[in-house]
């Protein structure tokens, strides 16, 4: 009995085992398949998103287009963000403007103006410091214009030139700010900055060595006088180049006041020729220089007080006949005319004064108006309402002046003043326009000799025109006198690293 129990239990034992191995087998293909089923969703899985993604990018792609396409005319006068960047804000110029790259570079720190004096004088300094900042890796701030000075212009920079065009076409070149950034502009409040002029007339090196360290040491250093302070000769090519770049690009007068001119020039031209007279007889040049000839005994009483009035002109006694002698007197209107009649300039041609005021007005005029009776100015050419936003602004006015300058067929000053200087050297990049440069020291012997009748009006007249026969603005080397920078012909009268010019024609000039 116990035998067969035994055997019973055996048997159940075996088949339990046969049971269990059966289900394990069942069990290991249940889980192959379900390993082959996560398997083929999960292919499906990424096939599917693959495919959409593909699907999405093209949608993508094609609104992109359409968007371009179609854009310009959906959002049309709909509000948008400006495009302002920390250094440069989008310029405002024409269509056909496109602005270089930007300029990456150590920056060593910023560089603050102040100019002094008209308004071609400082044209000439904010082309000067430019070139300093760039050379110097420093980070110009918007100059700061003359406010002190006899005229008393608030005009600000960006009254004057279009500021957003300065910046943005000089980009490549200069880094240039319209202020400091905040940190460092509370740090000039609290006068944490080197303030200085200059030296004048100064070669790169001094930058260099002078003023880099400074700027380097305080992070802000300011130019409390700019003008002059800049070598005429024997600066690198670049440096040469860029003062021209600015000067002839960069900076650009304001659409105001460029439309003004381009009104005058439609003016002139509808009646034909024009000649511009940079006329500087005007009573703050006739003060500064001590130049009384014509003048009666209240006119010269009136304007010897007015230099001695104004602090910052430091000659006080002046011997005006000597000045006059020696050729540093601007022309009289009656010198003007008789020197403007022999060099045969016809009578009938427009003649636009350039020019303030008249010291002494109509009575001073009237020899020249007498001579060239087509006597013009933006005062008689534009409506009152035309000018009534510069006309209380010289240097707005002098702009103006200028713009007429460089579109006239001849040009004429009477005195080697700033204007005359740097339109002359203008006129030169435009291609050699003619200017007529009077030699004033010849003409007030001249003018004398025939007054008192040691010459007749046939040898004045010749011995005037032979003596400016190459004196037009034609092609001519600058003038270098090493150690006296003041007597070199000045760099903006006659830019000639920027004007092309065959080695060949300098030589024959």
């Amino acid at each position: 009995m116990v035998l067969l129990c035994a055997k019973d239990s055996d048997e159940k034992a075996d088949h339990r085992e046969e049971l269990e191995m059966g289900l394990k087998i069942l069990g290991a293909d249940k889980v192959e398949k379900s390993r082959r089923l996560i398997l083929r969703s999960t292919i499906k899985l990424w096939m599917i998103r693959a495919i959409t993604s593909l699907l999405l990018w093209t949608c993508v792609v094609q609104l992109i287009a359409l968007g371009e396409l179609w854009a310009p005319r959906l959002l049309k006068g709909w509000p948008h963000c400006r495009d302002v960047s920390p250094a440069v804000e989008k310029s405002n110029a024409p269509p056909n403007f496109v602005p270089p790259p930007k300029r990456v570079y150590k920056n060593n720190g910023y560089l603050m103006v102040s100019c002094n004096g008209g308004l071609n004088q400082m044209r000439a300094a904010i082309c000067d410091m430019a070139a300093v900042a760039r050379h110097l890796n420093v980070t110009l701030i918007v100059p700061e214009l003359d406010k002190t000075s006899f005229w008393a212009d608030p005009s600000e920079f960006q009254d004057i030139f279009d500021v957003d065009h300065f910046i943005t076409s000089l980009r490549d070149e200069v880094r240039i700010l319209k202020e400091l950034p905040p940190r460092l502009k509370k740090r000039v409040e609290l006068g944490q900055f080197y303030s200085l002029p200059p030296i004048s007339w100064s070669n790169i090196s001094y930058y260099e060595n002078q003023i880099l360290p400074l700027v380097q040491k305080y992070k802000v250093v300011h130019f409390n006088r700019t003008d002059a302070r800049l070598a005429n000769n024997g600066l690198p090519p670049e440096i040469q180049k860029l003062r021209c770049q600015v000067n002839f690009n960069a900076l650009r007068f304001t659409s105001r006041i460029e439309e003004l001119g381009r009104r005058i020039f439609r003016i002139l031209r509808e009646k034909g020729p024009f000649l511009v007279l940079h006329l500087r007889y005007e009573m703050d040049m006739l003060a500064f220089s001590g130049c009384t000839h014509g003048c009666n005994s209240e006119e010269g009483e009136e304007l010897t007080s007015m230099r001695y009035a104004n602090s910052w002109w430091k000659e006080k006694v002046i011997n005006s006949e000597m000045k006059r002698q020696d050729g540093l007197c601007p022309l009289t209107p009656e010198e003007t005319a008789l020197v403007l009649t022999a060099l045969g300039i016809d009578h009938n041609i427009q003649i636009y004064i350039a020019a303030g005021e008249i010291y002494g007005g109509e009575r001073r005029m009237a020899s020249l108006l007498t001579a060239f009776p087509n006597l013009v100015k933006k005062e008689t050419l534009l409506a009152p309402s035309e000018l009534r936003y510069i006309q209380e602004n010289s240097s707005q006015m002098a702009a103006l002046d200028y713009l007429v300058a460089l579109e006239s067929d001849i040009f004429v000053p009477t005195y080697d003043g700033n204007m005359a200087k740097v339109a002359e050297g203008h006129r030169r990049f435009l291609g050699f326009k003619k200017t007529i440069l009077l030699d004033r020291k010849l003409l007030v012997g001249l003018i004398d000799q025939y007054n008192s009748g040691s010459l007749s009006w046939d040898e004045f007249s010749s011995l005037v025109k032979e003596a400016h026969a190459y004196r037009m603005g034609i092609p001519k080397q600058r003038v270098v006198i090493p150690d006296k920078p003041k007597e070199e012909d000045y760099f903006y009268s006659n830019p000639q690293e920027c004007l092309q010019l065959l080695d060949e024609s300098l030589r024959s000039a």
